[in-house]
């Protein structure tokens, strides 16, 4: 099959080298759910796969979509300053010894715990390509919250459609079910413009054979306006080479800040295209697999392959977070 490729050009040489993590796409028909709200919106496993359409061999046969290049808009938005609250930490609805696992710069996740079964793979349409990226159900009101990234659910003005999430995937399997968007939602800064300081995405999930997404899988806890330059756990499912999309992946170690565009978090990570919207983890625990979500996957250089990004989850993240719960 061939690969479609889709690059934005900036303006600058310097920003052309920003780019984000890329989706992974291949053709097929799907159909679209859509709706509106705030902060932004868009609206039994063989009854799954008729429903959603997102059969096992559609699944695996997804291919990578070249990085994409983050825009002139870095230029606009280099420097500005993520608005930051008072800290807030909500536990994940589970607990938690050692850190072994630390630092990784990419590797498959072997140490089990909650970790494999919150995060997952997420299906969506976007640009008349079946398309994928990561992301996690989170500790919510409404037990139906799922946290990624803002490109995974809008970009380039339109809104992704059949947008699923299928938490443990792994080797096309869909061991908790496939998990339909009943809306998604971005914050109003990567909604109007498509800010990389808030390319921050949630989606708020149907019910699965009478049951919610976390009373299934469990959710992690989240923290917002945290401390920055600190111990975190990146995890997605990067599908572009050297990886194939089929199995949890992960990078850990000290984070620093965005050294040229951005206020976003750094972390040593090759993870590739594919694992946008996985989760990062402050307070993570290797022996349970549970930490407090603090950002996602967004972005890399190009200069700097073994480097990932991820925004700081401010006031904005934390607005998007209670409005998802809310629904």
């Amino acid at each position: 099959m061939t690969e479609p490729r889709h690059i934005r050009k900036g303006a600058e040489a310097v920003v052309a080298a920003g780019t984000l993590l890329g989706l992974v796409l291949q053709t097929a028909p799907a159909s679209a759910d859509s709706g509106d709200g705030a902060p932004g919106s868009a609206g039994p496993k063989a009854a799954q796969e008729r429903s959603s359409g997102w059969t096992a061999e559609r699944m695996r046969g997804a291919k990578s979509l070249d990085l994409l290049d983050v825009g002139s808009r870095a230029v606009q938005d280099a420097g500005k300053a993520v608005p930051r609250g008072g800290e807030l930490k909500i536990p994940p609805l589970a607990p938690g010894g050692d850190d072994e696992a630390l630092p990784e710069g990419g590797g498959p996740w072997s140490g089990g715990g909650d970790v494999v079964k919150t995060s997952g793979r997420v299906f969506f349409k976007f640009d008349g390509k079946d398309a994928s990226c990561s992301g996690n159900a989170v500790t919510s009101d409404n037990a139906s919250t799922v946290m990624t990234a803002g490109h995974c659910v809008k970009m380039e003005g339109k809104w992704h459609s059949n947008w699923t999430f299928v938490p443990g995937y792994h080797d096309g399997e869909a061991p908790y079910g496939k998990w339909s968007a009943d809306k998604t939602l971005t914050t109003p800064q990567w909604e109007a413009g498509e800010d990389m300081n808030y390319d921050v995405g949630a989606a708020v999930v149907k019910p699965l054979d009478g049951n919610k997404l976390t009373e299934v899988v469990g959710g992690q806890g989240l923290s917002f306006n945290a401390a920055r330059n600190t111990t975190m756990y990146a995890f997605g499912y990067p599908a572009a080479d050297p990886y194939d999309g089929e199995k949890l992946t992960y990078c850990s170690g000290t984070t620093f800040e965005d050294p040229l565009m951005y206020k976003a978090h750094g972390i040593a990570c090759d993870m590739t295209g594919g694992a946008s919207g996985g989760p990062w983890f402050t307070e993570f625990d290797e022996a349970s697999g549970t930490g407090l979500q603090s950002s996602v996957n967004s972005y890399k250089y190009n200069f700097m392959p073994n480097a990932m990004f991820g925004p700081y989850f401010g006031e904005d993240a934390k607005k998007l977070y209670e409005t998802a719960q809310a629904g």
